[in-house]
């Protein structure tokens, strides 16, 4: 489930690739989705600033990561599916839901909250990496998430004031590493998956490493 095409207003790119990779790696088939819906703005990347008096289309956006490949959240349903993965980026708090306004008391895109709910309640394994495990601490009561640590510890983490927001949404949050060992966290009892991935400032190569983690421990929950 993509969340539009860009690290500061959409899906961060290299999480979704690295999200494909490993998917395509354990032989997976994939369908992408996102949601039929403005995005809440536009950030002009090479500036870090809102672009004035622009808007875009969170699918529209989506379709540039899936190569036109994509269809409507809409239309997802764990009938067709063994399993959800859900990349970060700050769409997925922006886009997706509106965490990165309202933190705690944030709201989630319904689409995203019935997929979130109807996978869980199927059984069937959700994953989820980097900010977007926000979306289940909001939706999923209980859930066991990780965002990695909950200290910055001198800008290694600059995001880890999100653990505290997990806390506080009703959520367990499990201190992980981005790789080195056990770079995921499985919360077997609700099959929920998440790796910080860019919640850390590392090379890229350890956060593909982590995702890797999360979409072999995804795949492994699906028993097939």
């Amino acid at each position: 489930v993509l969340s539009g095409c860009g690290v500061y207003d959409g899906t961060e790119i290299h999480e979704a690739s690295a999200v494909l990779v490993h998917l395509s790696r354990g032989g997976a088939e994939v369908q992408m989705y996102a949601p039929d819906v403005p995005q809440m703005h536009v950030i002009d990347h090479s500036k870090g600033q809102p672009a004035e008096a622009e808007s875009r289309n969170v699918l529209v956006e989506s379709a540039r990561i899936a190569r036109g490949k994509i269809a409507s959240l809409a239309k997802l349903t764990t009938a067709d599916h063994d399993a959800v993965i859900f990349p970060g980026g700050f769409g997925a708090a922006k886009n997706l839901s509106t965490f990165a306004v309202d933190g705690k008391d944030c709201k989630v895109n319904k689409e995203v909250e019935r997929v979130l709910k109807d996978f869980h309640k199927a059984g069937k394994p959700i994953g989820l990496c980097c900010i977007s495990p926000v979306l289940a601490a909001k939706v999923l009561s209980g859930a066991e998430v990780t965002v990695g640590h909950e200290e910055e510890e001198g800008g290694k983490w600059p995001y880890a004031g999100t653990a505290g927001a997990i806390k506080e949404l009703g959520a367990k949050h499990c201190v992980k590493e981005v790789t080195i060992s056990f770079p995921a966290h499985v919360d077997t009892r609700n099959k929920v998956v998440t790796t910080p991935a860019f919640m850390c400032e590392t090379a890229l190569h350890h956060i593909f490493d982590g995702i890797g983690a999360m979409v072999k421990n995804v795949l492994k929950l699906t028993g097939k």
